[in-house]
């Protein structure tokens, strides 16, 4: 009924004269009775329930999740209404699905370079084996620097005979070594039969001492023979071992740089159409580059046998005036020339029992 009311009210005319003000409407008892009868209705309905609306309101709260926007005007239908939670939802699905697309991107773009490495490495190990295998049997050309390929000839050659010299340097160590320690036992074991024969006291006394000093003496000698031992490893272990590996990394780039050369040599002599050409251009590049490594390595390869030669005369002249000044002087048992050879190349003898290793070290 009040439905009804109210709709007639809505929809009752309201006359405009031609100045375009509203006229003076007359009066209407239906629509005073709809406006009457609506009133009484809303305050009796709004007093059953503003009770229990504050109370619902107080206990709970609002619930935002569940606010809703409305679209259009008063008295408008609910397809105009859209939940805030749908749109939240919208907005969430769509930022997981940028950053599971850019994840994916990225991962897409690190597989794309590690497959174009590895395709270069395959190409250049290709070529670079093609290359070896043709001038093994004689079919490819190589570059070949001759003056410094002798100097790396002799410096492999000399790298064996000085580990010769280090293998029978410290052979004669552990033998002297040896020695020293029999030296040591029986001069310990003359002591004691001094002590429990009298009637040869002093001969065992003599020996004793002699064999002391001798022990003495070795003990020195090892100090020496162990820093001859020591520079030698260096010099070839070492300081030879790294002027090696810088020959080998020049190796490898002189059969790169002859394996582009080749493969630039062969693209020329085919047919110059455009894809050809592009082919050109491009090994044409690759070539330019292995040929810059090659000619930086081969200069490094030259200063650095310049300065091993140096080195390795400069090395020797002292080790080898040092191994012979303290042979000489303990052969000679000259025991005062030998500790002055050991101060004049500054070589400190180690106390006894410091080769032993520690208690935590045998553990």
């Amino acid at each position: 009924m009040t439905d009804s009311i109210m709709s007639k009210a809505a929809t009752m005319e309201i006359p405009i004269n031609s100045n375009g003000d509203t006229g003076t409407l007359p009066e209407d008892d239906s629509l005073e009775q709809a406006a009457k009868l609506q009133w009484s209705l809303d305050e009796k309905v709004g007093s059953s329930r503003g009770t229990r609306d504050l109370q619902q309101v107080m206990v709970s709260g609002p619930n935002l999740n569940e606010t809703s926007i409305v679209s259009g005007g008063y008295g408008g239908t609910a397809e105009g209404i859209i939940p805030t939670s749908s749109i939240k939802g919208s907005n969430m699905h769509h930022s997981s699905s940028s950053s599971s697309m850019t994840a994916e991107e990225t991962t897409r773009g690190v597989a794309v370079e590690k497959l174009e490495t590895v395709r270069k490495w395959g190409l250049n190990t290709y070529k670079c084996t093609k290359q070896m295998i043709s001038e093994r049997f004689g079919r490819g050309s190589r570059t070949v620097d001759l003056e410094l390929e002798a100097q790396i000839e002799v410096l492999r050659d000399t790298k064996r005979k000085y580990e010769n010299v280090l293998r029978l340097a410290r052979a004669l160590t552990n033998h002297f070594y040896n020695m020293v320690q029999t030296q040591h036992a029986l001069g310990d074991t003359f002591a004691d039969l001094s002590q429990k024969s009298p009637e040869l006291r002093d001969e065992f006394g003599y020996n004793a001492e002699t064999q002391k000093l001798l022990c003495k003496n070795g003990e020195t000698l090892l100090g020496a023979i162990n820093f001859f031992v020591s520079s030698i490893n260096t010099l070839v272990n070492k300081t030879m071992e790294d002027t090696l590996m810088t020959i080998k990394l020049y190796e490898n780039a002189r059969l790169e740089f002859d394996a582009y050369r080749t493969d630039l040599e062969e693209l020329s002599m085919g047919p110059k159409d455009a894809v050809t050409m592009a082919r050109i251009d491009a090994a044409q590049q690759q070539y330019q580059v292995q040929k810059d490594k090659y000619e930086r390595l081969r200069s490094d390869v030259t200063i650095k046998l310049k300065f091993l030669e140096e080195n390795k005369v400069k090395v020797m002249h002292k080790q080898l005036l040092l191994f012979h000044n303290a042979i000489s002087a303990y052969f000679a048992g000259n025991q005062q020339q030998l500790e002055q050879t050991l101060k004049q190349f500054n070589i400190k003898l180690r106390p006894p029992g410091a080769d032993k290793p520690s208690w935590l070290e045998e553990q």
